[in-house]
């Protein structure tokens, strides 16, 4: 499998030489990084080069990093039936880009990017229907954004009163965000604090 690999990244590496901003093998797996510019010149490539024939969208996830010049990273990961091999393409890109929709080229990609665009605000150019498709119309933000808070910005309840389903601000506040890592064998932060404040107690 590992030849196989070295010698396909050869091969997309000497015909895609301009694109190719950098690869690598790890866990034989192939991934690939590239301008978000060239993203359907390159998948077109990849599904339809008689040696590759990566035909199978298998999925497309977002990746968010805050504190990046290029917040988002979007991964694809292809599959090639004929080679029995995965590829991971990858690209990087700010927040307010617009991206490519690859739908013409894998029709599956449709909900895929309707899910991306709910989930992190991502915006497909040329999607034939970019609608939210996990959350409610109305709802407000991005969940899988890491500044989007772990409670959201809106409730929803049932309201006896008006005698049907309400949306409110969440009134919680936003701490949670902040774990205690340390291993429970060793004692979280609080229960090290208390035992601290026990044995200055007997001192005294």
């Amino acid at each position: 499998m590992t030849i196989n690999l070295n010698k396909i990244e050869k091969l997309i590496n000497s015909e895609l030489s301009s694109k190719i901003q950098e690869s690598s093998i790890l866990n034989d797996e192939l991934s690939i990084n590239i301008n978000d510019d060239d993203l359907i010149e390159v998948l077109q490539f990849l599904k339809s080069h008689e040696e590759l024939k990566f035909r199978q969208l298998i999925d497309l996830a977002g990746v968010d990093y805050p504190d990046e010049e290029k917040r988002f990273q979007l991964v694809y990961l292809l599959l090639s039936h004929e080679k029995n091999i995965r590829i991971k393409v990858i690209i990087k890109f700010n927040s307010d880009q617009l991206i490519n929709s690859i739908t013409k080229i894998f029709p599956s990609a449709n909900w895929m990017e309707r899910e991306v665009f709910d989930m992190y605000g991502i915006k497909f150019k040329n999607h034939p229907d970019l609608r939210r498709i996990l959350t409610d119309y109305g709802f407000k933000g991005h969940p899988l954004r890491k500044d989007f808070p772990l409670t959201g910005f809106n409730e929803v309840r049932y309201s006896e009163k008006e005698k049907k389903v309400i949306y409110e601000p969440v009134k919680l506040e936003q701490n949670y965000r902040n774990y205690d890592f340390t291993s429970p064998w060793e004692g979280t932060k609080y229960l090290k604090e208390i035992k601290k404040k026990v044995e200055d107690g007997k001192k005294n």
